[in-house]
This record gives structure tokens, sequence and C-alpha cells, in this order.
């Protein structure tokens, strides 16, 4: 029937609910678990998720595990048991990083060995896609179904949403229209609406630039602390003005601007980062303190997007051939990479030395 939610609109609806501090109940390999994020997780509902089994545990990224001194059995995810006195602030101290310098030794830790991480691994990856601190803690039940009916909770099947969740979305136009922006007069702004619900992205097309030859182009990442507030901390504003003020100059260009903050790890996450960095730590330290990798964008977004507006060349506004490698592997090709030098200054010269140093970035 047309009417019932398909895989697709589960999942978003099951980002919502761990938004919300709502469990979600997984499916996948002949077991289920009830799931919730522990950055939302509430002291009433960690009682009720006891008194369902004695039998937590949380599981953390790998990355968040390493620095926990948590040991790690299934690669990149680590099964944590739950003492059974254990309340919201344990878990919560495990899950955020922001007092680790004032109580370091958080455990001993028992990380579970034996067993199936499937479903911890998909409930990390529900929490990222939600932008929430990547940490879930899990219980499990019989009869998913039923249990799900019976409380009203999102059921999600782990075979059917996996692929889904490790693939781009599906982006659809939605609307363009003339946009004069003061880098130049002849603009147009597209709107591109992705399936799964996540944030909109968009397309600044300046001038009528040929679908026949590379058009000069660039992949910005929205940065509100830069792009908007002018923050000094990272060089985004002054690319992302840069890159627009060149497209004017040459009269075509389009620029990308995706709705990835903080390198994919949304806005909040991205805050809990720069209070690292104040502690001492750099960008990649603090992502990785977090449990998050260096980078969470999916730049293959770009890709399709140009696509999708007629373009199979480009030349590339970019320090980063990650991006490059990006497009190449995707079937849109980097004629010319273009440098983008700006913005350099005394609160962000460690930042793009990191990103030199342990990104890659050609500055």
């Amino acid at each position: 029937m047309s009417l019932l939610p398909t895989t697709i609109e589960l999942l978003a609806r099951a980002r919502v609910d761990l938004r919300m501090g709502l469990p979600v109940v997984l499916t996948g390999g002949g077991e289920a678990a009830v799931a919730m994020s522990v950055e939302t997780l509430r002291a009433d509902r960690l009682r009720d998720l006891k008194a369902l089994s004695p039998e937590l545990t949380l599981a953390l990224t790998a990355r968040r595990a390493e620095t926990l001194k948590a040991r790690v059995y299934d690669t990149d995810i680590a099964r944590v048991l739950v003492p059974a006195g254990a309340e919201l602030g344990w878990l919560q101290a495990l899950a955020d990083p922001s007092d680790d310098l004032n109580t370091p030794m958080k455990g001993p830790l028992t990380s579970a060995r034996d067993g199936n991480a499937d479903l911890h691994r998909l409930s990390i990856a529900l929490v990222k896609s939600a932008r929430l601190l990547p940490a879930t803690v899990l219980v499990p039940i019989t009869d998913a179904g039923k249990f799900a009916g019976t409380h009203g909770l999102t059921l999600i099947s782990s075979s059917a949403s996996e692929p889904l969740l490790s693939e781009s979305s599906p982006l659809h136009p939605v609307a363009a229209a003339r946009l004069p922006i003061e880098a130049a007069k002849a603009g147009r702004l597209h709107i591109f609406r992705p399936e799964d619900g996540n944030e909109e992205h968009y397309a600044i097309e300046i001038g009528r630039p040929s679908r026949d030859a590379p058009v000069l182009a660039r992949l910005h990442s929205a940065c509100f602390t830069g792009d908007v507030l002018g923050s000094l901390k990272c060089d985004c504003g002054p690319q992302l003005r840069g890159a627009l003020g060149q497209m004017g100059q040459e009269g075509a260009g389009v620029l990308l601007y995706l709705n990835q903050e903080g390198r994919g790890i949304g806005l909040a996450n991205k805050m809990r980062a720069y209070s690292l960095q104040d502690q001492g730590f750099d960008t990649v330290e603090a992502n990785h303190r977090l449990g998050f990798e260096d980078d969470e964008r999916d730049f293959r977004l770009g890709s399709a997007i140009l696509k999708q507006m007629g373009f199979s060349q480009v030349r590339l506004l970019t320090n980063n051939p990650a991006k490059i490698a990006m497009m190449e592997n995707t079937g849109i090709k980097v004629a010319e990479r273009v440098p983008l030098k700006v913005g350099e200054n005394a609160f962000n010269e460690q930042y793009l030395a990191t990103k030199a140093a342990k990104s890659g970035h050609l500055l």
C-alpha cells in the first residue's frame, strides 16, 4: 500500500525520534534491540530500559573508545557493558568528552567480545545521521514487531536500511530563481532536496556557464560561524566570498553550498569540538575525542548536483585533494585545480596548519 512509509521515510522518522529522546527498535540477523541516543536520554527512560533487560550495552565508535581506553573488538565499534548500578551521568560522561581532562579515569570499562555488533553499528550510523553524539545505549528484546507496535516506536530493519545509510540520498531540484548578489548581478539560486529528509543543498549559478566546457566550480560546506558571523577561527567565510568573487570576475561559475556543517558533524558538535580545541586539541584530535572521523562529509552530493545541472567538467576551486579524487571517481572530470588561498589570520594559523599536515590540504 502506497500510504505505508518506505525505509527512507522510516529512517527520517527514526532520526527525529532519536533527537527527541525517543527509542527506536532495530532488527537484523535474527536479533532485535531497543536503541536510544545517550545525548537525549532521560533518567526515567534509562530506568525503563533497565526494566526490559539487565543486558544493557553502550555503543561507542572506535575513535571515542580509544580516548576512553576501552577495548574495541568489532573494528569500528566498541560495545561497553553497562554496570547494573550505572546512572545517566555515567553514560553521558562516556559519550561527551567535555570533562575528560578533569576526570580522565572513567573505567574500568568492560567491552563485549562475543556476539554480533551489527545493531550497535546501525544505531551509531543513525545518531550520526541525526547530528547527535555518536553514542547509544541498547537493550535486547524479543518480538520486535509487537514491541514496536505496542509502544508506538519506529521499527528499523538493518538489511533494508544499511545500504541507504551508506549511500548518498538522491537529490531532486525543488525551485530556482534569479538572485542578484554582490559578486554578480547575474546570479541564480537552485535548491535541491534529498529524499531522506535531511537538509537541502544549494547551487549558486553565476552567469550562463557553458555545459560543453569545464565550469569554474567550488564545493563549499556550510559554515554558520565563518560564512555568517565572520569567524576568524577558520577560512570558510573568505573562501566563500573569494570563490563567488572570482566567478563574478570571470562572468560564469557554479558554487555548490552543501549543508554539511562542521565537516559533516553538525553545528552543535562543531561547537563541542571548538570547546575541546580551547583545551589544547587540534581540529582532528577534537573530532576523534567526540567519536567522529576526521571528515564526515559526503562530497558525492556535489557531483550529483553538477550532473543534474548538466555539467561534466570542472575547474575546481579547492585546496583539498580529496574533493578532486571524489569528483573524478564519480564521473566529473577535473580539468584544473584552481587554488583558493585566502583568509589566513592569527586566530586560524594552527587550524590551517592542521588541515595541511593531517588532511592533506595544499596550503
